[in-house]
């Protein structure tokens, strides 16, 4: 079990500003995802809680211990890499046992290390292979292999499934959730572009953007909550929508005029000094629903796409704002260029002025 944490902690190569102030405490146990758009610096963090890229600013602990110029192999924590880095010519059990062989470790302690982790991993039949002889999926959790016989702090897995197709990608994280289930006291940190992984595998997410982080919560508070609108539109696949509005009526319910005869109701509550406000409202995809009320959204649709379980719907919408999109379950037929009105449940309807939630205020 490990704790880390991370003040005030910047990163620039020369004039150029990468990360600034990233202030995280990442208790013991927890499996904490690193996302954000490419280049916002998610993978050059990882390489510094790693001791692979220098610390420009800030501290960095391990259970207390300050270890900014500690070196990566006396910090122990362990990294399963993209491109997997397995020695070619060495087994399987070979590239699981050289870092153990390293440490002078007893042939004893390294072969129950060897075979505990090919164990946990379903590794114990390609043992004796080389890894020219395995799947791309079956090499990352060798892999992954390496660093469980190490018996690190916190294990550092920096888009360990890019490199795979989507069938394996899906088998080899569920390996990887069933795998932090079976040890749950272990601190895993896992940097990934893809929401789906995010989302399923996290304890808490780090949203980066910006050299810096724009919200930190469980899968469910971004989804649900989110503080802005770049981390309302950055979790969740297609984007939420967001429209321009003016708020007309508070309380414990706000409504919001869309223009076009649209009209949002939110449970987001205001006071009346927001009477008049300037907001965008935001609704996902998978929240709009056909209404026969006050629309929240009226478009016509210019595209579908049928996809068995939900038909995804584009839209030109009436109002001359941004195309949007919606989900309907099951399969709807027929609504290219037809016009639909949709509306949503208020506890649905998110409210954002100057790019930040109301509910945050």
């Amino acid at each position: 079990m490990a704790s880390l944490k991370l003040t005030n902690i910047a990163k620039s190569y020369g004039d150029v500003s990468v990360l600034e102030d990233i202030n995280l405490d990442i208790t013991p146990g927890e499996l904490i995802v690193f996302v954000g758009p490419s280049g916002c610096g998610k993978s050059t963090l990882l390489r510094m809680i790693a001791g692979l890229e220098k610390i420009t600013g800030g501290t960095l602990e391990i259970d207390g211990v300050v270890v900014n110029d500690v070196p990566p192999s006396l910090r122990g924590i362990a990294m399963v890499f993209q491109s997997y880095a397995l020695y070619p010519h060495m087994t399987v059990r070979d590239n699981m046992s050289f870092a153990l062989k390293i440490a002078k470790k007893s042939k004893e302690e390294v072969d129950a290390a060897v075979n505990n982790a090919a164990r946990i991993l379903q590794l114990e039949d390609y043992l004796d292979r080389l890894p020219k002889a395995l799947s791309g999926g079956q090499r990352q959790r060798v892999a992954i292999g390496r660093s469980i016989v190490r018996d690190p702090k916190v294990y550092l897995f920096d888009e360990p499934l890019s490199n795979l197709d989507a069938a394996l990608r899906v088998a080899t994280r569920i390996e990887i959730a069933q795998l932090k289930e079976s040890m749950p006291d272990t601190t895993m940190i896992y940097v990934t572009h893809d929401q789906v992984e995010a989302m399923t595998l996290a304890t808490r997410i780090v949203v980066l953007a910006n050299k810096g982080i724009a919200q930190v919560g469980s899968p469910l508070d971004l989804y649900e909550r989110p503080e802005n609108e770049f981390v309302a539109q950055f979790i969740g696949s297609p984007a939420m929508n967001l429209w321009p509005g003016v708020v007309t009526g508070t309380g414990t319910q706000t409504m919001v005029d869309l223009g076009g005869g649209c009209q949002a109701v939110s449970d987001v509550p205001t006071t009346e000094a927001d009477m008049g406000l300037k907001v965008n409202v935001g609704v996902r995809p998978e929240d709009l629903l056909a209404t026969e009320g006050t629309p929240v959204f009226t478009g016509e649709v210019h595209y579908t796409e049928l996809l068995g379980e939900v038909t995804q719907i584009y839209f030109e919408p009436k109002n001359g704002d941004d195309p949007a999109i919606a989900k309907l379950p099951g399969i709807v037929r027929d609504l290219r260029d037809s016009t639909l009105s949709l509306g949503a449940d208020p506890a649905k309807v998110h409210i954002f002025a100057d790019g930040k939630s109301l509910l945050y205020r």
